[in-house]
């Protein structure tokens, strides 16, 4: 059974992903944030927003339409990503995109491998030149007003600077999503990245 055709066995996989009603059928590609580390900013988001149902993730591939069938999709990002290593991503501050009053955490490693696995799969068949630069990050908060932004930018911070666990986590595989439902986005397939070879073989 194809793992990206099978509906009975789609999860969801979170429905804070930007754009919202606004994506309704579109696909992304993200990695998600391993435990504990998503553990807490999970429940920080729901803090900040009580509606939002996250996963905490990185998005590789923003949401945009699919001009391909989905198994083309599928195996062309797997044969891209099985020429990339597995990276470490260290996650850095609590920001703002002013222009959104997106609140998120900027990312202090792994930055040059996320705009490289953008640029190598930005193209062909999942092009897409969307409304803003690739700029990878963590949403911490969207679709806030502008009168919330500095007290929920606040919380984060002091929540942020109390964390006691990892900041870091390594992507080894990336997840391919569709937005099925307006706030539900589902795991179609898992991609693998390069499985390292050891020393001396």
């Amino acid at each position: 059974m194809d793992n990206y055709a099978a509906a009975s066995t789609i999860r969801k996989a979170m429905s804070c992903l930007p754009g919202g009603r606004r994506t309704l059928n579109q696909f992304a590609l993200v990695s998600y944030l391993p435990d504990p580390l998503a553990g807490f900013l999970d429940r920080l988001r729901l803090d900040l927003t009580p509606d939002c149902s996250p996963r905490a993730h990185v998005t590789i591939l923003p949401p945009r339409p699919l001009t391909a069938e989905i198994k083309e999709s599928v195996e062309r990002l797997e044969e891209e990503c099985r020429l990339f290593p597995p990276f470490e991503i260290r996650l850095g501050s609590i920001e703002i995109f002013p222009k959104s009053n997106v609140i998120y955490i900027s990312l202090a490693r792994g930055e040059h491998e996320l705009h490289a696995l953008h640029e190598n799969l930005n193209a062909g068949q999942l092009e897409y030149d969307g409304p803003f630069p690739y700029h990878p990050h963590i949403t911490i908060a969207q679709d806030i007003t502008a009168e919330q932004v500095d007290a929920l930018t606040q919380i984060a911070r002091d929540r942020w600077a109390s964390w006691n666990g990892p900041r870091s986590f390594f992507v080894e595989r990336l997840s391919f999503v569709q937005n099925v439902a307006p706030g539900a986005w589902v795991d179609l397939a898992q991609i693998p990245l390069a499985v390292p070879v050891p020393a001396g073989h």
